[in-house]
C-alpha cells in the first residue's frame, strides 16, 4: 500500500490547505504524508506519529536529511502531547484502522490550537477500491470463510460517505470541508499487483498466509483471471477513490 500512500498523500496535502506551522502526522506509517507536506517552505516541524515500530523506522531512515521531520511511537488514541500543542494535524489512510476513531478524532482536536486545521482521508473500501475488490470478491467467491474477511474489510468505520464529516461534526470542528480524492493504481503485469498479496503486512497479505497450498493456489489462479479480463498479462490502471475531511478548531 505504501506505493499508494505516497501518490495520494500529494492530493491530500494540497486538500487539507496546510502551509505553515507545527504540524502533527497522526497515523504516519512509513511517513508519505509528513515528505508530501514536507514540499511547503512555510512548514515549520512535523511531528509523526505511529503505533508500529517499523513503520516508524522506514520514516525515520526517509526523512534522515530533513531537519523539519521527527518521527516517534505513539497511540492516535492517547496521543503523546499536551492540549494545543500542534497548529495543525492531518492523518493519511489510518483512521479506518484504529479501533477508536471517534476518540481519535477527540485526540487530534485536543493536541490541535484553536484555528489550526485538522484533516483526514481514508479509502472509500467498498465503493472506490477497484485493486483490492479484485482480490476479495473473488477470494471470498472460491473460499467461503474469507466472506467474513471481505464483510470486514467493506464495513470498516468512517468510509462510508460522509461518515468523516459526521464525526469532524461531533468533535465541534467547523467549516468543515469534504472531498473525494481519486488516484490511479497502475501495475506493469500480474505479478506486479499479486506480489504484495505474497507478503508479511496488510490484510491480503495476512489472508493468503492464512490458506493451504491448494486453497492459495486456486486464489492465485482465479484472481490472475480477474486481472487478465481475457486479454495478455500486462499493465493495468485501477481508479483508487478516498474520501476526504477538514475543519477548524473553534
Amino acid at each position: 500500500m505504501g506505493r499508494w500512500s505516497r501518490r495520494l498523500a500529494v492530493p491530500f496535502a494540497e486538500f487539507t490547505g496546510i502551509e505553515t506551522g507545527d504540524i502533527l502526522d497522526g497515523g504516519c506509517g512509513t511517513g508519505a504524508l509528513s515528505a508530501a507536506l514536507a514540499e511547503r517552505p512555510g512548514i515549520a516541524s512535523i511531528t509523526g506519529i505511529d503505533l508500529a515500530e517499523t513503520y516508524i523506522a522506514a520514516a525515520q531512515a526517509g526523512a534522515a536529511n530533513d531537519p523539519r521531520i521527527r518521527f516517534q511511537v505513539g497511540d492516535l488514541c492517547e496521543i503523546p502531547f499536551p492540549d494545543s500543542h500542534f497548529d495543525n494535524s492531518a492523518s493519511l489512510l489510518v483512521l479506518h484502522f484504529v479501533p477508536e476513531p471517534v476518540r481519535a478524532a477527540a485526540e487530534l482536536r485536543r493536541v490541535t490550537k484553536s484555528g489550526g486545521t485538522i484533516a483526514a482521508t481514508v479509502w472509500d473500501v467498498r465503493g472506490g477500491l477497484v485493486f483490492n475488490r479484485i482480490f476479495f470478491d473473488t477470494a471470498a467467491t472460491l473460499v467461503p470463510r474469507v466472506m467474513e474477511r471481505r464483510k470486514a474489510n467493506y464495513t470498516r468505520p468512517m468510509t462510508r460517505p460522509g461518515e468523516l464529516a459526521e464525526t469532524w461534526r461531533a468533535a465541534g470542528l467547523r467549516e468543515i470541508r469534504e472531498a473525494m480524492l481519486t488516484i490511479r493504481t497502475d501495475f506493469a503485469g500480474f505479478d506486479d499487483y499479486f506480489a504484495p498479496m505474497l507478503g508479511q503486512t496488510g490484510p491480503l497479505a495476512q489472508i493468503m498466509a492464512e490458506l493451504d497450498d491448494a486453497e492459495r493456489n486456486r486464489v492465485r489462479d482465479a484472481v490472475r483471471e480477474a486481472y487478465l479480463d481475457g486479454e495478455p498479462d500486462g499493465p493495468r490502471s485501477y481508479a483508487a477513490t478516498a474520501w476526504a475531511v477538514a475543519g477548524t478548531v473553534p
